[in-house]
């Protein structure tokens, strides 16, 4: 069964970057469409991009410009570069092996001054 432990969540200020890592157990990481969500407080989780087998991505409009999702299959990790940070980024982000009820155990990341 294949288990996902995200990494890299934190404190920055508004304009600065993090980069998110989502590393996977398992054999068959390849072939798997990944996602990352995030859940702010009260709100519902949303997806923000998403990487299938072939790299071919897509993202939340809000974030287009400003992330990018990436994978390495030979790390059997996937990352979610976040730049031009804004506070309205501040939730929880998630990995998720796409259309399963397999998630990460989420990091935190704050965007404040």
């Amino acid at each position: 069964q294949v288990q996902l432990v995200e990494s890299g969540g934190g404190l920055v200020q508004p304009g600065g970057s993090l980069r998110l890592s989502c590393a996977a157990s398992g054999n068959i990481f390849s072939i798997y469409t990944m996602g990352w969500y995030r859940q702010a407080p009260g709100k519902q989780r949303e997806l923000v991009a998403r990487i299938d087998s072939s790299s071919s991505t897509n993202y939340a409009d809000s974030v287009k410009g400003r992330f990018t999702i990436s994978r390495d299959n030979t790390k059997k990790t996937v990352y979610l570069q976040m730049n031009s940070l804004k506070p309205e980024d501040t939730a929880v982000y998630y990995c998720n092996l796409w259309r399963t009820n397999v998630w990460g155990q989420g990091t935190q990341v704050t965007v404040s001054s």
